[in-house]
């Protein structure tokens, strides 16, 4: 049976294909891994319904069933006259390369890597201190005195996340263990949640009783290994605390929904360059709701919240592994 996804994506990309006319507005261009993936899409996914609620405006949006459709579904976008166009993840760097010096008059948004063009806006995040953060949390957590991190993809991006984790940790405790694994070096690896619980439960019997994944939908995985091993475990990008609360110990925020929100207000036209969501612009964060407000102190909160105040200050300074490959909590 086609499912309704697929459907809905078919009558999409014939629609652009096909030169129909469409009025000028929005559109977002998720990466692989599918809208709803709890995580680094759905984020973007609730950032546009966000300013569709507040204006009454609409907005189109793609799914990629493979990487061979980055440049096809950018270019169709912009040929459907839609502006601005957001593009998911930081894969599509080479794609807006190639496209967007075509589409002058297109504003581009690009979130996660960057893209040095006149009409194109790169939103990077700052994950490294959101990182941190939680990394604080699970050393304060944890009480075997072993954490542990499961990324997606093995690139510099994703070691930002596991090297800001372990700094933190190794701040609350600088004899902690952070053991840490990645699930392949393929697109593939943000959609393998099987493969994610493998790895999960592989760093429990090490002894991890908490588990930080940086891994879009492998993620989902490890976080119900976590829950059903009894371990914490730690969301990411969208606050996935509500999942399996009392056992998401906190989760890592990238505010992807801000920027997407931000970009299709602005509208097209909007300002490009370089934007940087750090801490200090609250562009990363950690989350706290009813969902896990039982599992972090008082005190744990305010010996986070002081190393917040101190990293924006510029009294602590956090290691971006993405600076010179090295991090000095390995």
């Amino acid at each position: 049976m086609t499912s309704l996804k697929t459907l809905t994506l078919s009558v999409s990309v014939l629609a652009l294909g096909t030169g129909m006319a469409m009025a000028e507005g929005p559109a977002l261009i998720f990466d692989l891994g599918g809208k709803f993936d709890k995580s680094f899409n759905e984020a973007a996914y609730n950032g546009a319904e966000r300013w569709k609620a507040e204006t009454g405006g609409d907005y189109r949006d793609i799914e990629m069933q493979s990487a061979a459709q980055r440049v096809q579904f950018a270019r169709r976008m912009a040929e459907s006259g839609a502006n601005p166009i957001v593009v998911m993840g930081f894969q599509n760097a080479p794609t807006l390369e190639e496209v967007a010096p075509d589409y002058p008059d297109t504003s581009f948004v690009l979130i996660d890597a960057v893209a040095d063009l006149p009409n194109v806006r790169s939103v990077i995040f700052a994950e490294h201190e959101g990182s941190y953060l939680v990394g604080m949390l699970a050393a304060m957590a944890s009480e075997s005195n072993t954490i542990s991190f499961v990324g997606g993809m093995e690139i510099p991006l994703i070691t930002a996340f596991a090297c800001g984790y372990a700094q933190g940790a190794k701040a609350v405790n600088p004899d902690i263990e952070v053991i840490v694994n990645y699930t392949g070096n393929t697109p593939e690896a943000w959609n393998d949640p099987v493969r994610g619980g493998e790895i999960a439960r592989g760093q429990v019997s090490q002894g991890s009783d908490v588990v930080f994944a940086a891994a879009g939908g492998t993620g989902l995985g490890v976080l119900q290994a976590a829950e059903d091993a009894g371990v914490y475990s730690i969301g990411v990008d969208s606050n996935q605390n509500y999942l399996h609360p009392g056992s998401v110990l906190t989760s890592m925020l990238k505010l992807v929904d801000q920027a997407v929100y931000d970009a299709f207000s602005e509208g097209a036209g909007l300002e490009t360059g370089i934007v940087t969501m750090d801490l200090a612009a609250g562009g990363v964060g950690y989350a706290l709701d009813e969902h896990n407000a039982d599992l972090i102190s008082a005190e744990m909160q305010e010996a986070v919240e002081a190393a917040r105040e101190a990293i924006i200050a510029g009294e602590t300074v956090v290691h971006d592994y993405r600076a010179d490959s090295t991090c000095p909590a390995f």
